[in-house]
């Protein structure tokens, strides 16, 4: 369906900025509420992106933008795929469609897009300490009547940065208000006793319109800081009557209300006005149906978090239908391969920080539930858990994405490689993973770990290579942390269920002979080189092709003798090129005293947006074509070279 196709409802379609939204009256939200969900569910339908998400916050949303004076008050949206109805009321409707495309805007908030992207989000957990830093900024500057908001659901929750966050914003005597978006969901089920504790919530609707109107009241009073110090007293006494579950948040010094529909948005809009009036760090809890609108989402909400594209009349999601065997995704190898080494050997345990459907930890924790474990959004935890674990004789697999690892690095240099314990992380969504964008990239990996004493580096070319690293990580004699780095989605093997066979630690493997050129490649990205050899082969071109396997420890043997054979060296990562496979054979170079030419392929040094991961491949010159541009270049310029050697001669 074109976009052209895809019509506003009457009110939506007069609405470019929340000036416009302001403009209704109240009666009118409900309706341009239904507007906005049908849209969504439209624009995600042909093109795709998060979806139940976005559903359970448009009334929320609209709220918002009614209420408050965005841009000048600040919105900050936690995560950020739930901000698509944003999005769509802050000038970005019409060009929604590119919405996560390549040269599109993008899936998440970011603060070149929109001066109402008030702080670019993509990882969880980071709204409560954005917009405190936002308040106390304000604070500062003498602008009392600035209002910050931050937006923040039940699983995002759960990470220690917010409950950081939270204890400051408690003392901080700021104009914040946090939303917790309670929806007992983040991509998976949440977990945890915070889940627990939030849906066992009873607070008293009673307890908070009295609150709120003694608390007015007071304030009108003479000597209202003294009346109201009295009413802290008598509303602790009124507390203990009317809830018994309120004091989490109020520990930490937020004043607590809730919880309300989120799906109520004339409800929504009185509480915020109301709490616009009340001073100091506050939080309101909503309670919102992910997925809300849409039958299907809400009935599977985590099948529907990203479903791709889909029929809006009959709910079935599009799948890819190939005639011949297609092969798996890597995430999909990882689970049953950890689910058969752990059926034969019973120290294996499997933990996930709330990604057990994304990462197929789910095999093992359906089949296994005492192994494996989704400990939540809490990277820092889900190490130092499994070094633990390690101490006590255990082999446990940590599965991170890449760019959340980022998350625990003080965790894995101190409590995991410090003490050499032989933790294996299994590293899913390296290198560039697509329409998530700059966000969920894991292009620093390689570089962030190779610094790192005692760590075994490694990343598989392909499906088998993948479980036998996984098998040879578990096996009594391998005594160091083991890392496995992968990228997202499908390998190149339909067959891949190969007996298990033992990788030798540090050590390549030649995958193509070949004269005057040698291609060293690590991971998935050496597939690209020999997709790139096909073509130089027609044209005579005859490069060699090395799967070096390990970034640490380096086969020094193999480099030896590559550098010894070719004297033009091209290094393949789909990771950033400083500080990766590229830096360590440079690094080798300069220590060995060589002087081959080398050029190093990967990710450049800059930020790179979303796409489709073929399209920012090709963009950053290490697909398949780029390779083969590369080499002809390269041969050319050896030409070039010997030719004005010779005239000069």
């Amino acid at each position: 369906m074109h976009p052209m196709n895809i019509q506003p409802g009457p009110l939506l379609s007069q609405i470019e900025y929340p000036d416009d939204l302001r403009k209704l009256s109240r009666e009118q939200l409900n309706l341009l509420c239904d507007e906005l969900r049908e849209y969504i569910i439209d624009m995600v339908s042909v093109y795709g992106g998060h979806f139940a998400a976005n559903l359970g916050v448009v009334e929320l949303t609209v709220a918002l933008h009614y209420v408050f004076q965005t841009p000048y008050d600040q919105l900050v949206w936690d995560v950020g795929h739930q901000a698509y109805a944003h999005k769509i009321l802050t000038g970005r409707r019409k060009v929604f469609h590119t919405n996560r495309r390549y040269g599109g805007i993008s899936g998440f908030p970011r603060r070149s897009e929109s001066i109402y992207d008030t702080f670019g989000v993509g990882h969880s957990s980071t709204s409560i300490s954005a917009a405190l830093g936002m308040a106390l900024a304000a604070k500062y500057a003498g602008d009392t009547k600035r209002q910050h908001i931050a937006v923040i659901g039940d699983g995002a929750m759960t990470a220690g940065l917010a409950f950081e966050a939270m204890n400051h914003a408690g003392v901080s005597d700021t104009n914040l208000l946090i939303i917790l978006n309670d929806n007992c969901m983040s991509i998976d089920p949440n977990v945890g006793a915070l889940k627990e504790y939030l849906t066992d919530i009873t607070t008293s609707p009673t307890y908070n319109k009295l609150r709120q109107d003694i608390w007015k009241l007071l304030g009108k009073l003479p000597m209202s800081d003294i009346s109201r110090e009295l009413a802290a007293k008598l509303e602790a006494g009124l507390k203990g009557l009317l809830t018994r579950s309120s004091n989490l948040f109020e520990a930490l010094g937020l004043r607590y209300f809730g919880p309300i529909d989120g799906h109520n948005v004339q409800k929504l809009v009185d509480t915020l006005i109301d709490l616009k009036e009340i001073p100091g760090p506050k939080l309101l809890h909503i309670v919102t149906v992910k997925g809300k609108g849409y039958a299907p989402a809400e009935k599977d909400q985590t099948k529907w978090h990203a479903p791709g594209l889909f029929d809006k009349v009959n709910g079935e999601i599009q799948k890819k239908v190939s005639p011949t065997p297609e092969p798996p995704k890597y995430q999909d190898v990882f689970g049953w391969t950890l689910l058969e080494l752990a059926e034969q050997n019973d120290k294996i345990i499997g933990i996930t920080p709330a990604m057990p459907s994304g990462s197929s930890l789910k095999f093992m924790m359906e089949k296994m539930p005492h192994r494996a474990f989704d400990v939540g959004i809490c990277e820092q935890h889900a190490v130092t858990l499994s070094a633990g674990m390690a101490t006590q004789g255990l082999k446990v697999y940590c599965n991170i994405y890449s760019s959340f690892m980022q998350r625990a690095y003080d965790q894995l240099i101190h409590d995991v490689a410090i003490q050499d314990l032989p933790v294996v992380f299994c590293l899913d969504r390296a290198g560039l993973v697509g329409e998530d964008g700059a966000t969920h990239h894991g292009a620093y990996d390689l570089a962030y770990l190779r610094p790192i004493p005692n760590l075994i580096i490694s990343a598989p070319m392909n499906e088998v290579e993948m479980r036998n690293l996984m098998y040879t990580a578990q096996l009594p004699h391998i005594t160091h942390p083991f890392v496995i780095r992968y990228p997202r989605g499908q390998g190149v093997m339909p067959d891949w269920r190969k007996p298990f066979q033992e990788v030798p630690i540090g050590k390549g493997r030649q995958i193509a002979e070949g004269k005057e050129v040698a291609i060293l490649s690590i991971g998935h990205a050496g597939n690209f080189v020999c997709e790139a050899r096909k073509t130089l082969l027609t044209e005579g071109i005859e490069p060699a092709h090395f799967d070096m396997r390990f970034l640490k420890p380096l086969d020094e043997q193999l480099l030896h003798q590559v550098l010894q054979e070719f004297p033009i060296i091209i290094t393949v990562e789909d990771a950033a090129r400083i500080g990766g496979l590229g830096s360590a054979v440079a690094e080798f170079m300069a220590l060995n005293g060589y002087h081959n030419t080398l050029h190093i392929l990967g990710i450049p040094d800059r930020v790179v947006e979303h796409g489709k991961p073929a399209e920012l491949h090709h963009e950053c010159g290490y697909d398949a074509e780029g390779i083969a541009a590369t080499v002809r270049s390269v041969l050319q310029e050896k030409v070039l070279v010997s030719t004005s050697r010779l005239q000069a001669k």
